[in-house]
């Protein structure tokens, strides 16, 4: 049975929207435009955080930190693949994992200063699990388009 999303009322929605379109926008100016105090907004805020609903980062160019390698790692797994997708979580470098269906049963995203750290977290975090059978790696080459604003349903 799948995990129930928590259910967001309109309010809590529109702040989503408002802090997806600038993380830094102020409680008080969210508080304006959704038609709450600015301490209604921050309880609201941080009741998001603590629930998993949001986070709030600074999301960053790659290359421009020190990171010049990415690549995304299709994985091959036999036995329980919650117990690998856990494993892969535990590893600094990668920064998504998901379970999938199709040729992949996770894919996982890593972030590498360079090519020795990817073949490193290939070779000696990743494949080393149990249960990993297989991978591939596509590397890439170009970040074209990467974007946290797609608002609420």
């Amino acid at each position: 049975m799948s995990e129930q999303p928590p259910s967001l009322d309109p309010v809590s929605k529109q702040i989503i929207e408002q802090l997806q379109e600038d993380g830094r926008r102020s409680y008080a100016a969210i508080g304006k435009v959704v038609g709450l105090s600015e301490a209604a907004v921050r309880q609201r805020v941080q009741k998001l955080i603590d629930t998993g609903v949001t986070q709030i980062v600074a999301v960053t160019d790659p290359v421009q930190v020190g990171f010049s390698r990415q690549a995304m790692v299709g994985i091959r797994c036999s036995g329980d693949v919650t117990e690998i997708a856990a494993r892969l979580a535990d590893v600094d470098a990668i920064d998504y994992v998901v379970l999938t269906a199709g040729a992949y049963d996770i894919l996982a995203e890593i972030v590498c200063e360079n090519d020795d750290h990817l073949l490193t977290v290939l070779n000696k975090e990743i494949r080393t699990i149990p249960g990993v059978l297989g991978t591939e790696t596509m590397v890439y080459l170009k970040l074209v388009k990467q974007q946290y604003d797609w608002g609420t349903r």
